[in-house]
């Protein structure tokens, strides 16, 4: 039986009660998997937010989400795993702790490889503790029993085994390219971990003298630091401009040294000069055209952006202050000869934010197009991986159709060290899951892998791989669902679905549901430069984790972006505080019953009929609408539910029987009110669990923990078509009259008289079923039923569904006294109306004023006009 409280707090202190719950489910270990027995197992994998802080609200909506399914699925019977972990978080991290070094007065070189990594890894168990905290606080129902780290010693195995299976299959190989390089970082950086901006340069427009004298071709350039490593200059082969130039030569002009005129079909003819300086160091496109003319590969920078010892006279400048040298130099000697704005989309590291450096060097990369083209073909069968919104597989599809080789190795030291040893004298290099025997005649690469690269085996190395008869591999592999933001679906999404169907022959997840971002108020993207970050333990501390969830959750549509409100957050407060008002009052008029003495077959009222059944029809659409990830949905059900149905009309008719004499009718209505609260508490707990396992721990029920209680089925057998019909009609009735009281200024405690004209006998039935209902909440001085009703004179009337409702005036205004009081009215609203109008009437007002006061004017013109039309037609009704 439940300890029923009496005397709770008026008001709901979230902090009370969210603090003391999450330590009891996790001691009781409620949200642990059971990992065998006849229960189906549901799984869903975090996805690992990154060892390096706090948890945004980005984090907080992506694991609400997921904590609305655990709870749903566990209550449903499901044996349910909701997998925790954190990501290593290669460059992120490492440029935290090297960050802390420097404030420490040192850096990784002085410590060395081994030390650093020590103080990385303490890093790593201070700020999982953190994040361990914030999930405390977001309520969220993870087994920690089997949480799980990229670098921990299982995953590693799993990423050795995945590296050296791809490379001899040959779709792993190292190799000379061109690769997005961080300047800052210090290390190379995958396709789409570089961000486009769009930025204003310059174009700027060069001579390159021909060696024989006969005069020039021309060039131009966005990085005009990039030509001190030119060695040709490109012209389309049919361009017949510059046909009697190919095979002559240049001189590069600062430099001086020769570089071929060379005729190529990559060239564009209509682009600028139709010819092009080529860079095959420090551009794609030159790099691969450069390979198909032999041209020589010239280095003019160092892994800092720093110019080296082949830009001259540059040598030690950083590549922006070498571009401004350079330009000057170039005027002054006339090569330079024109500079043309142009705004231009420019690659930054989306981890740094510095300026991508196109770069050429030695790297591990993944040969994409044959793994790319399994996970294509998946999308074809019946068994593909599903996304929700589906529009997002389109997005999927593209970016797989158009992949390029990816890049997976970094220069850092945090991370997957590459299981890559080259022989100290052979220059012989072994790959393999363990290093040579003779390891003190090898070394090993220096570079690890791209985080990502650990992270997309996530689904599966969670759960045991490379041991596929673990019992968790066997049990809960594939996934069921994975919940991610739609900005990740290239990093991440993508790659773990090809390196599940590579490694296990299976989608990783059968669902992928994306949510969009979370933006500000004004819709901009949260950030520190604008200022506008929130927090999500903040918004905790101030009005509680179930406010948050309720908006996080509830707030946008699938795929959608979500915009912050404070306000919002303070109206689920309200609804947090509405729910333990309603079940306080409950728990006040239990009269100590118990779980066991809960009986639902007496004799019930109208309302009790009527309240099981809308119960009934919530749990149906409730289900229905969880298990299609519809949880805005879900959530004005609910809201409507509670805070309609339950608490403003049912509890409001329970008081008629509760404070009543009638003990049967009270033992009823008691188990009625119980049962709805239990039930209701269930609906609410996936979305709300602090506060609804702090209520029905009070109610009478059944079991330790309501994380463990059955999910609510509905039941047929309390489905009363006649309940719904009757309250429709009683519930618009006691609107109207309550309306009318409020337009007419007249008090709920004054009584006045009711007449009801029903349509039909049926209705006529159904009314005298709600007499008491009428009497309790409309207080009619005298109230009517008749078919045959002759409409009184000078009454207030509503025509309703069934029904027609006549309020005789004299009982409720003094009529002269009502129309001199709106005619009063009206004056003021007159001079409101010619104000308004004589200041828009106004040119220097509209053409001076700013656009929004303009538009608050006509509003309130509006606002007035309409007000005014109501009142005179209020005296005209009065008067006739």
């Amino acid at each position: 039986m439940a300890n029923q409280e009496t005397n709770m707090p008026t008001k709901y202190n979230p902090l009370d009660t969210e603090t003391k719950w999450y330590p009891y489910w996790t001691e009781g270990k409620f949200f642990n998997a059971e990992g065998q027995g006849d229960k189906e197992p549901f799984t869903i994998v975090i996805p690992p937010p990154n060892v390096t802080g706090r948890l945004h609200l980005g984090h907080a909506w992506d694991t609400t989400l997921q904590d609305i399914i655990s709870r749903l699925k566990r209550m449903q019977g499901y044996d349910m795993l909701w997998l925790p972990g954190m990501d290593h978080a290669g460059i992120a991290t490492q440029a935290k702790v090297e960050g802390k070094l420097r404030e420490e007065g040192t850096n990784r070189y002085e410590l060395g490889r081994e030390k650093f990594l020590e103080k990385s890894w303490e890093w790593k168990e201070e700020y999982a503790e953190f994040i361990r905290q914030q999930w405390a606080k977001m309520g969220l129902s993870l087994d920690y029993s089997r949480e799980r780290f990229t670098l921990d010693d299982g995953l590693s195995t799993a990423v050795r085994e995945v590296f050296v299976s791809l490379y001899n299959k040959g779709l792993i190989y190292r190799g000379q390219y061109i690769i997005n390089w961080d300047p800052e970082t210090k290390t190379a950086l995958s396709d789409i971990e570089v961000e486009y901006k769009e930025v204003q340069g310059y174009f700027y427009h060069m001579k390159y003298p021909l060696k024989d004298g006969s005069g020039h071709i021309e060039v131009a350039t966005t990085r005009p630091e990039t030509m001190l490593g030119d060695t040709a200059v490109a012209v389309h082969p049919e361009d017949e401009r510059y046909r009697h130039l190919i095979g002559k030569t240049a001189v590069l002009p600062i430099i001086g040294r020769d570089i071929e005129i060379i005729a190529d079909d990559y060239v564009d003819m209509e682009f600028g000069s139709g010819a092009v300086k080529i860079t095959p160091a420090h551009d794609p496109n030159d790099f691969e055209m450069g390979n198909r003319h032999e041209l020589e590969r010239i280095h003019v920078m160092d892994e800092s952006g720093t110019m080296n010892e082949n830009a001259g006279r540059y040598q030690g400048l950083n590549r922006f202050e070498c571009r401004e040298q350079l330009v000057k130099d170039l005027q002054t000697e006339g090569i330079l000869f024109d500079i043309e704005e142009h705004m231009h989309s420019v690659g930054h590291s989306e981890r740094s934010g510095a300026v991508v450096e196109p770069y050429l060097s030695t790297q591990w990369f993944v040969k994409m197009k044959p793994l790319a083209e399994k996970a294509i073909e998946l999308q074809k069968q019946e068994g593909k991986v599903e996304f929700v919104p589906d529009r997002f597989e389109k997005t999927y599809l593209h970016w797989l159709e158009n992949i390029r080789d990816w890049c997976i190795s970094r220069q850092l030291w945090w991370g997957h060290r590459v299981p890559a040893w080259y022989h100290k004298e052979t220059g012989e290099m072994h790959v393999g899951h363990t290093a040579p025997s003779d390891l003190e005649k090898w070394e090993q690469d220096e570079d690890v892998l791209d985080t990502w690269f650990s992270s997309a085996l996530w689904p599966f190395s969670t759960m045991g791989w490379p041991d596929k008869d673990h019992s968790d591999y066997q049990r809960f592999y594939p996934t069921n669902v994975l919940v991610t933001g739609y900005d990740i679906i290239f990093f991440w999404v993508s790659r773990m679905i090809f390196q599940g169907l590579e490694f296990t022959g299976q989608r990783p997840f059968k669902d992928v549901l994306i949510h969009g971002l979370v933006r500000d108020s004004e819709g901009r993207k949260m950030s520190k430069s604008l200022g506008n970050g929130v927090d999500p333990m903040d918004v905790i501390d101030k009005y509680g984790a179930d406010a948050l969830r309720f908006f996080l959750a509830t707030g946008t549509t699938p795929g959608n972006d979500l915009r912050f409100h404070w306000e919002k957050i303070e109206a689920n407060w309200n609804f947090a505080n509405k729910i333990w008002n309603a079940s306080r009052f409950a728990l006040m008029n239990m009269d100590g019953l118990t779980y066991e003495e809960i009986n639902l077959d007496g004799d019930k009222t109208i309302a009790d009929r009527w309240i099981l059944t809308r119960l009934q029809e919530t749990t149906r659409d409730v289900t229905r609408l969880m298990d299609n990830y519809e949880f805005g949905e879900v959530g004005r059900l609910l809201y409507n539910f509670i805070w309609d149905d339950v608490c403003d009309w049912y509890i409001e008719m329970a008081k008629l029987p509760l404070y009543g004499e009638d003990e049967a009718a009270k033992h009823t209505t008691r188990s009625v009110l119980a049962h709805v609260l239990d039930e209701t508490m269930r609906l609410l707990h996936p979305i709300m669990p602090f506060i609804t396992e702090e209520i029905w721990q009070h109610l009478p029920h059944d079991g330790e923990s309501i994380t463990v209680a059955a999910w609510p089925k509905a039941n047929e057998s309390y489905m009363d078509k006649e309940a719904i019909q009757d309250m429709e009609i009683l519930k618009s009735i006691i609107h109207a009259v309550r309306n009318t009281r409020a337009e007419m200024n007249a008090a709920p405690s004054k009584a006045i008289d009711l007449q009801l004209k029903p349509g039909d006998d049926v209705v006529a039935r159904q009314l005298e079923r709600g007499r008491d209902y009428l009497t309790r909440f409309c207080n009619p001085g005298q109230l009517v039923i008749n078919t045959d009703l002759e409409v009184p004179e000078k009454s207030i009337s509503h025509v309703l569904t069934g029904a027609e409702l006549y309020m005789p005036l004299a009982g409720l205004i003094d009529l002269e006294e009502e129309i001199a009081r709106l005619e009063k009215e009206k004056e003021k609203l007159d001079k409101e109306v010619e104000r308004v109008q004589k200041k828009l009437s106004n040119d220097g007002f509209i053409q001076k004023a700013p656009e929004n006061v303009v538009a608050e004017e006509k509003q309130k013109e509006n606002d007035y006009l309409e007000k005014r039309e109501k009142v005179e037609a209020r005296i005209r009704e009065l008067q006739a």
